[in-house]
C-alpha cells in the first residue's frame, strides 16, 4: 500500500512537472554566468543542484564565463537567454541603449575583498599605495574590476593608474597569487579565504558584511541579479516567472540553511581542495546573500553612484534607474 502511494505521488509529481514545462514558453534555455563556483554565485549552484529549476518545468543550461563582463556580452550577442551577474550591469548598458533588467536581487552587497600581497604589504599599506600595481580581478570590466575603480576615485586615483589583469574565476586566482603574478587582487570567496588561510594577502576593503559595505560605499550596494533583455521578459513572461520563482526559493532556503547544509549541496571541487576552508568561506560571507531578493530606490541610488565615481565621464541623462528592475515576476513568486 505504501509503496502504491510512493508511486502515485511520484506520478502526479512527474505530471505538474511536465504541465509546467509545457506550459513556460522556453522550458529549455541558456543561463550564463562569470565565475560560478564564487560564492558570489552560490544561489544560482543551489537552485540547481536542489533541483528548483526543474520543479519549475526547466531544463537550464549554464555557461560558466571568465568572469560577469564576459556573461554580459553573451547575452547582448544572444548565445544566453538569462545571466546571473553585477546589477550594475543593467544600469550601464542602458548608457548604451540596451534595455537590461533584473528580476530578483541575489545578493544584497559585493562580497568583494581588495586585499594586497602580504610580501607587500609594507609598500602598500592603502588603496592610494596601489598606484603602479599589478592588480588582478576575474575579468576587466567585471564587478571586481569596477569596484576597485570606485576605490580609486574615492583616493585620488585614475583608473589606469594600475594595470588590471584577468585572473578568473577560482584555483587560476590564487596561483596567480602565488606566483607573483599580482601585487593585489580585488575577488570573492572562497579564493578571498584560501589566500588568507594560505597567510598570502592583507585585506584593504571587505563587502562580504555589513559594516564593510557600508564603510565603502554609505550604505547598501546590490550585487548579483538576474537579468534578463526586456524583449525576453516581453515574449517569455511564463519562463521568466518560473526563473524567479526558483530562485526566490533559493534565497528561502538558504536563510536557514547550515553551511554544513550548503558545502554538501554544492559540488566537492568548489572546496578548493578543503571542505572546512569553503564552510569559513561561507561564513564568511553569510551577510550578502539577499533575504527578499527586492532592490529598494536608496540601492538602485548606490549602485548608479559607484558607477559614476568609477567614471566621472559616465553620462546619467539617459538613466532610468525604475527601469533596471522589474519587481512584478519577485511579488508573484512570493505570493505562492
Amino acid at each position: 500500500m505504501i509503496r502504491t502511494l510512493f508511486l502515485a505521488a511520484g506520478l502526479v509529481f512527474a505530471a505538474f512537472g511536465a504541465v509546467q514545462a509545457a506550459d513556460v514558453e522556453k522550458p529549455d534555455l541558456t543561463l550564463g554566468v562569470g565565475g560560478k563556483p564564487l560564492l558570489y554565485y552560490l544561489p544560482l549552484t543551489l537552485a540547481e543542484r536542489l533541483g528548483y529549476f526543474k520543479d519549475e518545468g526547466l531544463n537550464v543550461e549554464i555557461n560558466d564565463f571568465g568572469g560577469g563582463a564576459k556573461s554580459l556580452q553573451a547575452l547582448i550577442g544572444g548565445s544566453v537567454d538569462a545571466v546571473t551577474g553585477a546589477y550594475e550591469h543593467t544600469i550601464r548598458m542602458q548608457q548604451k541603449k540596451q534595455d537590461i533588467r533584473a528580476v530578483i536581487d541575489l545578493g544584497r552587497y559585493p562580497g568583494i575583498v581588495l586585499a594586497v600581497r602580504k610580501a607587500e604589504a609594507d609598500k602598500f599599506k592603502t588603496v592610494a599605495d596601489l598606484k603602479g600595481a599589478n592588480i588582478g580581478v576575474t575579468a576587466p570590466g567585471s564587478s571586481t574590476h569596477i569596484l576597485v575603480q570606485y576605490a580609486f576615485a574615492k583616493n585620488g586615483l585614475k583608473q589606469d593608474d594600475a594595470s588590471f589583469i584577468g585572473v578568473g574565476g577560482g584555483a587560476s586566482a590564487v596561483a596567480a597569487m602565488q606566483k607573483g603574478e599580482i601585487d593585489a587582487i580585488s575577488h570573492l570567496d572562497p579564493v578571498i579565504s584560501k589566500l588568507q588561510d594560505l597567510d598570502l594577502i592583507n585585506v584593504l576593503i571587505d563587502t562580504r558584511t555589513t559594516q564593510g559595505t557600508e564603510d565603502l560605499f554609505g550604505g547598501m550596494n546590490p550585487a548579483a541579479v538576474l537579468y534578463f533583455k526586456e524583449s525576453f521578459i516581453k515574449d517569455n513572461p511564463k519562463t521568466v516567472q518560473a526563473l524567479t520563482n526558483a530562485f526566490y526559493r533559493t534565497l528561502k532556503w538558504l536563510e536557514t540553511a547550515t553551511p554544513e547544509q550548503v558545502a554538501a549541496t554544492v559540488p566537492e571541487e568548489y572546496w578548493l581542495g578543503d571542505k572546512a576552508l569553503y564552510i569559513k568561506a561561507f561564513n564568511a560571507s553569510r551577510q550578502s546573500y539577499s533575504t527578499d531578493g527586492t532592490i529598494d530606490e536608496a540601492s538602485m541610488k548606490s549602485a548608479l553612484n559607484l558607477l559614476t565615481t568609477a567614471d566621472p565621464a559616465f553620462d546619467t541623462s539617459s538613466i532610468d534607474l525604475a527601469k533596471t528592475f522589474d519587481g512584478s515576476f519577485l511579488a508573484k513568486a512570493k505570493a505562492q
